[in-house]
C-alpha cells in the first residue's frame, strides 16, 4: 500500500509540474515556461527537447555540473565534424527546442531568458557560427529558404545579432564596399538577398566588432529600424551571459524586438520583422544551441536558466527594464 501511495504522489507532482498540453498557439502563450537543467533530462515544466535529424547527429548534450550559471549543474552543448566533404551546404548542430504545441502564435509578442557561455577555444575563424535562433514554421508548400528572423551569431570570434525580412528595396547600397555601411539616421545597415526575397539587418554587434566583419551588410534600409541604448553585446570570453530577449514578428512593420544582455538594455528594433511568404505557418519559435557550417574540431557552449512567459519580469526580473521595455 505504501509503494502504491508513493508512486501515486510521485506521478501527481509530475503532471503538476509539467506544462498542459496547449489547446492552441494562444493557450501556449500563456505558459510559463523554466528549465535550470538540474536533472538528468530536460525539465517537463521547460518544454524543450533535443531534436534528433542527421544534423543533430553531430551533436550531443550533457547535463553537467562544472560549468553553470545558478543552481548546480547547467546544459553542455557540442558539435563536432560530421559532414561528408562531398555533401554541399551541411550544418553540424546541437540545437534544443521548444515542444511544437508550446510555440506561440507568430503575431503575438513573447520574452525568453537563457544564459549561455563558450567554452575555450573559441573559435576566431571567419565561419557561420549561429548561438540561438527565433524562426517561424515553415509548412510543406512554402518554397524558398527562410533565415531566422532574429538570430545572436559569431563571426571572426564576435558576437553579433541579426534579423530578417521580405525583400525591400534600400535607400542606399553601396556594390563596391566591403565593410559595414554607415547609415544615416532611421536607417539601418543591411545584406541585400533578393535571390531569398530577403534582406539580413546588423542589429547588434560587441565591443569588438570591426567594419570589415560585416563586409556584406553595405546597404541602407529603413525597413528596419534600431535604437541602440549605448550598450554592446558581451564579449564572447566575458564568460556568462544572461540573455533577455522579447520578440513580435511583423513582416507588414509593425514588428518590435527588444535585446537584453547582462541586465543591461541592446537595442530595440522595429519595423518589418519576419516573413509573410506563401506557406508559412502561423507559429514561431525557439532554439538555442551551438549551429555552424561544416568545421573542424569540437565546438561546445554552455547553456542554464532557461525561462519563457508572455510577462517580462519573468524572464528580465526588473521592474524598471519592464517598464521601459514596452
Amino acid at each position: 500500500m505504501m509503494k502504491r501511495l508513493t508512486t501515486t504522489l510521485a506521478l501527481s507532482a509530475l503532471c503538476l509540474a509539467a506544462p498542459a498540453v496547449a489547446a492552441s498557439a494562444a493557450d501556449a502563450l500563456q505558459q510559463r515556461l523554466y528549465d535550470g537543467f538540474e536533472g538528468q533530462d530536460f525539465a517537463p515544466e521547460g518544454g524543450l527537447y533535443y531534436k534528433k535529424n542527421d544534423e543533430q547527429a553531430a551533436g550531443t548534450f550533457t547535463f553537467q555540473s562544472e560549468e553553470k550559471f545558478a543552481g548546480k549543474q547547467g546544459l553542455k552543448l557540442s558539435v563536432r565534424e560530421n559532414c561528408a566533404s562531398e555533401i554541399e551546404n551541411c550544418s553540424e548542430r546541437a540545437e534544443i527546442w521548444e515542444r511544437p504545441e508550446l510555440r506561440v502564435p507568430y503575431d503575438k509578442g513573447v520574452w525568453v531568458g537563457f544564459a549561455m557561455k563558450f567554452a575555450d577555444p573559441i573559435p576566431q575563424n571567419d565561419h557561420r557560427y549561429l548561438i540561438a535562433q527565433w524562426k517561424r514554421e515553415i509548412g510543406p508548400d512554402a518554397e524558398g529558404d527562410f533565415s531566422p528572423f532574429l538570430a545572436l551569431r559569431m563571426r571572426n570570434g564576435k558576437l553579433f545579432a541579426t534579423v530578417e525580412t521580405n525583400y525591400h528595396k534600400p535607400e542606399s547600397a553601396s556594390s563596391g564596399s566591403h565593410a559595414v555601411a554607415t547609415c544615416p539616421d532611421g536607417q539601418t545597415p543591411v545584406w541585400l538577398r533578393p535571390e531569398t526575397n530577403q534582406i539580413r539587418a546588423l542589429v547588434a554587434t560587441d565591443s569588438a566588432f570591426q567594419p570589415g566583419d560585416g563586409e556584406e551588410f553595405t546597404a541602407c534600409s529603413s525597413a528596419i529600424r534600431v535604437t541602440r541604448h549605448g550598450n554592446p553585446l558581451p564579449l564572447p570570453s566575458s564568460g556568462w551571459i544572461d540573455f533577455a530577449v522579447y520578440t513580435r514578428p511583423g513582416a507588414d512593420g509593425s514588428g518590435h524586438i527588444e535585446l537584453f544582455a547582462n541586465g543591461k538594455p541592446i537595442v530595440t528594433v522595429k519595423g518589418a520583422i519576419g516573413h509573410n511568404d506563401f506557406g508559412l505557418l502561423e507559429n514561431q519559435y525557439f532554439k538555442f544551441g551551438p549551429y555552424r557550417a561544416a568545421g573542424e574540431g569540437v565546438w561546445t557552449l554552455y547553456y542554464d536558466e532557461y525561462r519563457r512567459s508572455p510577462d517580462c519580469m519573468d524572464v528580465l526580473k526588473d521592474a524598471a527594464l519592464c517598464a521601459a521595455a514596452r
